[in-house]
């Protein structure tokens, strides 16, 4: 059952275009609302959290689910929607979502007015900042729900539905406060479905633990260089022999994605992210910090 319930959601917005008569949905307003959502500049450093809180409050009210706002940051809401299933004592679902999204140039966007213009063209693509990551997927959670609500379905468990801040940025001040709160252990959550590899299609794809981030620092040590001679075993040199292995790695990866062998979501992606060297005597050390491994 419980199985059946996550992929009726999760593939909610392709299952409403065979829905749309039972259920008298008209397509239009569907994109119109998903165009609605985009239109909302909720871009770093500076979202708007107010509009976008405002607008899934309203489709809260319409689908006919409850809603709560939780602030644990000042101007930093999560909303939290609840659909009370049969039996609210079974372990719930949540199906998460962020409603920021990284930043935009406007001299550069190449498609309507602006990145927040939701613009769609001959072919029915529709382009705006955030349409991807992730308000597409927020949007499907929603719509799957209006659909489900139409037929008069009842989940055997409580389904929540979390639209949380700052993602983008780390989440500490959103997701990170909420998995402490006494909020998160009193939904006696089960299973968890976040953000994936967007699909063109009408076939998704579930992983489970991708992108489980590993943080590492690799710290090399050995005599500074000097102009008027070569040492052996400097530290930048010694620095030098791991990034040429990581890069190698790094490097089969990548062209498992350029080959179009795998997706982003099936490799290991490995970024170095800052370098820091000094010039303490006798020796210099030169520190490497590698993210997402």
């Amino acid at each position: 059952m419980v199985y059946h319930l996550l992929v009726l959601l999760l593939f909610g917005v392709c299952f409403t275009e065979l829905l749309l008569v039972n259920c008298e949905l008209d397509e239009s307003s569907i994109i119109e609302r998903f165009r609605e959502y985009l239109r909302i500049p909720s871009t770093h450093p500076n979202p708007d959290y107010s509009q976008t809180t405002r607008f899934i409050l309203s489709q809260a009210r319409e689908i006919g689910v409850e809603a709560q706002i939780l602030t644990f940051v000042e101007e930093k809401p999560l909303i939290l929607l609840t659909w009370v299933g049969e039996n609210p004592s079974l372990p719930s679902v949540l199906f998460n979502s962020h409603t920021d999204v990284v930043p935009a140039e406007l001299q550069k966007w190449m498609y309507g007015y602006g990145p927040f213009d939701a613009n769609i063209d001959s072919h029915g693509n529709i382009f705006a900042r955030g349409s991807q990551d992730m308000k597409c997927v927020g949007m499907q959670y929603l719509e799957s729900l209006r659909v489900l609500k139409s037929m008069g379905f009842m989940p055997k468990r409580n389904l929540h539905l979390l639209f949380v801040p700052d993602e983008e940025i780390g989440g500490q001040d959103g997701m990170a406060e909420f998995v402490e709160s006494s909020h998160f252990s009193d939904l006696n959550i089960g299973v968890v479905l976040d953000e994936g590899v967007v699909s063109p299609t009408n076939l998704y794809r579930v992983f489970n633990g991708e992108r489980s981030a590993w943080w590492f620092v690799i710290k090399a040590t050995g005599f500074p260089g000097h102009g008027s001679k070569l040492y052996d075993n400097s530290a930048m040199e010694n620095l030098m022999i791991s990034m040429e292995s990581i890069s190698k790695f790094r490097q089969v990866q990548f062209d498992l994605i350029k080959q179009e062998i795998a997706s982003a979501g099936e490799v290991i992606s490995i970024n170095l992210a800052y370098l820091k060297a000094g010039t303490p005597t006798p020796n210099v050390s030169v520190y490497t910090s590698i993210s997402n491994f």
